[in-house]
């Protein structure tokens, strides 16, 4: 009979001493997840330090176990920080492959068009899942959108996300722009598209009152809208009552009752939409427009038309009470 050589016999050793480290800790260490679990692992973890974790929270039997399986068994991927949902069911080898995968959970955020960045911002701040602090974001700088994001992420990552997609839809809209529109620059854009999404919610008026406020603007005209009345006071936010004559008359740089051509910077954050009408206007001769009492406006060419809307529309609000 051939007498195995001591290297055969070292080999046959080791592989003898890992069968019966893995015989010995996998007979005790198991995943125990028994109900759908958010799983977090921050950024700098180790691996000894996830197994634990693990363990603490009670979703292995044995730390150690995992970590030698994964040192053993689970290749050489690094694993991830981020959020991870552990499902029941899951083994202590597919749990390892998601931290592996980066498979996070992703989270989502919405701003909508027309928020202003005062809400923009206590909508970060509100988010329990983001960290850090940030400062009240530049007004117009963000785009409405819909945005993910990870436990634990930072909120200026986030922040610097929504206001790179706005400078990449600027970059990208702005060449579209059509011939002879009332601004020659992006901020100035940006401003008008500012006031036309505070001034109607009607999706399908939006050209149309860019092309009204657009012919104002080359006229020189004073621009007359309600919301630029309202920023300076709140930032935005919805003022809560009727403005007042006093407010109307008020001299800042906002005040398009009080001042002609643009206010100084906009006065919320303008969605796509609302911008792309202002790039490319309904062609209009309407100089005044009025609330027509179901949620859009009627839009006339001369101030006559205009005050005999305005009479109509005003008895039927009192008609219903709301005056």
């Amino acid at each position: 009979m051939r007498r195995i050589g001591w290297k055969g016999g070292a080999i046959l050793a080791a592989v003898a001493l890992v069968l019966a480290v893995l015989a010995g800790t996998f007979a005790f260490g198991s995943a125990t997840i028994d109900k759908e679990t958010s799983f977090i692992i921050p950024q700098g973890s180790t691996l000894t330090s996830v197994a634990g974790k693990l363990e603490n929270e009670g979703l292995v039997s044995s730390g150690r176990g995992f970590l030698l399986r994964a040192k053993l068994l689970g290749g050489s991927r690094p694993i991830q920080a981020g959020e991870f949902l552990l499902t029941p069911g899951m083994g202590q080898g597919e749990i390892l492959s998601a931290f592996q995968s980066g498979d996070v959970i992703r989270r989502f955020i919405t701003i909508p068009e027309g928020i202003p960045s005062i809400l923009v911002w206590e909508r970060l701040m509100a988010e329990e899942k983001l960290t850090g602090e940030i400062p009240v974001p530049v007004e117009g700088s963000v785009l409405p959108d819909t945005y993910d994001f990870e436990s634990g992420e930072e909120r200026t990552a986030v922040l610097a996300r929504m206001q790179a997609a706005m400078q990449n839809y600027l970059a990208e809209a702005w060449p579209k722009r059509a011939p002879g529109i009332a601004v020659d620059n992006v901020r100035d854009a940006v401003i008008l598209a500012s006031i036309v999404e505070k001034e109607t919610g009607t999706p399908s008026e939006r050209r149309m009152v860019a092309g009204l406020y657009s012919n104002r603007v080359k006229k020189g005209m004073f621009l007359q809208a309600d919301p630029t009345i309202i920023y300076p006071i709140t930032k935005g936010k919805p003022l809560g009552r009727r403005i007042r004559k006093s407010e109307i008359a008020a001299i800042n740089d906002y005040n398009t009752y009080s001042m002609a051509g643009l206010p100084k910077g906009p006065i919320t954050n303008p969605g796509r939409e609302s911008i792309a009408a202002v790039l490319d206007p309904a062609k209009t001769d309407a100089l005044y427009m009025v609330a027509d009492g179901s949620g859009g406006h009627e839009f006339n060419a001369d101030y006559a038309a205009h005050q005999r809307a305005v009479d109509k529309w005003y008895a039927l609000r009192r008609e219903r009470g709301e005056m």
